[in-house]
């Protein structure tokens, strides 16, 4: 054997074992960032009060809508078991410090103990479409950004502190201020950050398509840095 393959080979091979580790770096990377908004809560979530990516609360099957437009309503209750009293086919949450009740439909009776929050939309949906629901929950410290992504179906966003900024190619939405919220129809990409001197806590409900994922990452599409141009 020639002296010289002799010593290539070996060198050859560690080249490839590193292409071959970096390649599975980078898949595992990208799985995990595509399912971070499926990934489930646990406690170091609700307890750290740190920012970090959004993590799922709740799932709820809704199925057909019997409206053209839904409203997400939120809730706040004393104990958990008041909150599933009440609940119906609602959703019961523990976050940033509080017990809430998540229902999603059309705006009509309200429980009569649990005080109302918020109602968030109107949301455009498909009758013919059966829907699942996905509440998440997050903090995203001042200038953070969540990655460019599309959803199969309309998505609401509440934030319970700090000022909320979306672009699309549609253009831009901003809200300031606890409280602030707003909704964005399915399809198009999507940019949220956090705006603001303060760590913006807040939750999102996707409402999607049952037969899709309900979150794509995407890079066909580049913000236009609007948001960036909001921070102050």
């Amino acid at each position: 054997m020639d002296s010289n393959c002799a010593v290539k080979m070996p060198s050859m091979a560690r080249v490839a074992m590193r292409g071959a580790a970096a390649m599975v770096l980078m898949l595992a990377s990208s799985s995990a960032l595509a399912q971070a908004t499926s990934r489930p809560c646990n406690a170091d979530d609700l307890d750290n009060g740190r920012p970090g990516p959004a993590c799922l609360l709740a799932h709820a099957p809704l199925g057909k809508p019997g409206a053209d437009a839904l409203y997400w309503s939120l809730y706040n209750y004393p104990t958990v078991e008041a909150a599933r009293a009440e609940s119906g086919n609602g959703s019961v949450v523990n976050a940033f410090g509080k017990i809430w009740l998540f229902t999603v439909g059309p705006i009509g009776t309200r429980p009569p103990n649990g005080q109302h929050i918020a109602d968030v939309g109107p949301m455009s949906v498909d009758r013919g479409v059966s829907y699942d629901a996905e509440f998440l929950q997050s903090i995203f410290s001042p200038g953070m950004t969540a990655p460019v992504h599309v959803h199969s179906g309309p998505e609401a966003f509440y934030a319970v502190s700090g000022d909320t900024c979306l672009e699309t190619p549609d253009g831009v939405q901003v809200g300031r201020g606890a409280g602030n919220s707003m909704t964005v129809r399915g399809g198009p990409p999507m940019l949220l950050m956090a705006l603001g001197p303060e760590p913006r806590k807040g939750f999102a409900l996707i409402l999607h398509d049952a037969s899709l994922p309900p979150t794509t990452l995407v890079h066909h599409w580049a913000p236009k840095g609007l948001c960036q141009a909001e921070r102050r």
